[in-house]
């Protein structure tokens, strides 16, 4: 008998041991999704960890639709997406605006044409004009190169709803990309390329006015660029206990003034 109470004094302070309090236990928050919200996706989470650095995060990419289908499955708490929801999208899902953002038609700097109108656009990018001497403005000559966004991005169905309309598709014998990153390298790389990217992705290319309209954070924020979208953190049903948790702290007012708005639009 005084045996068996040792072995459950033992036992119980090894479990002492072993768990840790409630005041030191660890959450974490999985998520995965689009190329374009993971940049403001981290910049939340350091904000996030310094008031809450017992949060874990393992975050990855890999497309909105990918983000979308993950949290669907419940792989992952939170979908990251570019896109609004669509009527082919699994049901349950909830989706919780934390921001918008601008997306840019961009041209490598020795092609930095002044202007492109919505009909350009759609002439370059269904593949009706294919050569930049076809092109008012444009500063080379020879084949238009394009770079697009696979199927799976939110970056693709924003432009596509966007700058092409219900009607028009982008040729397929464009450059798919599967991240915004890509999309930049290549039109970095080449003179005769066009590619729509991501507002914050620009860097060494030449983003072209739309509709006389320069792309970028000012003119989005100020409504008067037109080719804004929404990002989106995606859940199954409302948001819960650790994840219900960031999303809040994400569309906090304090937050979306001090984090947001220093790169993006806040969501409202």
């Amino acid at each position: 008998m005084k045996r068996t109470r040792l072995m459950l004094l033992a036992l119980g302070t090894l479990a002492a041991a072993t768990y840790p309090t409630a005041a030191h236990a660890q959450s974490k928050v999985l998520m995965s999704g689009s190329t374009s919200v993971y940049p403001l996706t981290v910049d939340l989470i350091k904000a996030y960890k310094k008031k809450y650095p017992n949060t874990k995060f393992t975050v990855s990419q890999g497309g909105s639709d990918v983000g979308i289908g993950d949290v669907a499955r419940k792989r992952v708490n939170i979908g990251m997406s570019s896109r609004d929801q669509q009527s082919g999208d699994p049901g349950g899902l909830t989706f919780s605006k934390i921001a918008r953002d601008g997306v840019c038609v961009a041209t490598n700097p020795d092609n930095a044409i002044a202007n492109l109108s919505q009909q350009n656009v759609q002439d370059i990018f269904s593949g009706k004009v294919r050569r930049w001497d076809d092109v008012p403005g444009a500063k080379v000559t020879g084949p238009i190169n394009l770079n697009v966004r696979t199927q799976a991005s939110g970056t693709q169905d924003a432009f596509r709803n966007i700058f092409m309309g219900p009607s028009l598709n982008v040729t397929p014998s464009a450059s798919q990309k599967a991240s915004n990153g890509l999309v930049q390298t290549a039109i970095q790389n080449d003179k005769n390329a066009i590619g729509y990217l991501d507002v914050n992705f620009v860097s060494g290319t030449h983003p072209v006015p739309y509709k006389g309209v320069a792309c970028n954070l000012r003119n989005a924020k100020s409504g008067q660029y037109p080719g804004v979208r929404n990002f989106w953190f995606v859940t199954v049903g409302a948001p819960k206990g650790e994840t219900k948790k960031f999303i809040d702290f994400a569309r906090s007012a304090s937050v979306q003034s001090s984090v947001v708005a220093k790169k993006y639009v806040p969501y409202k």
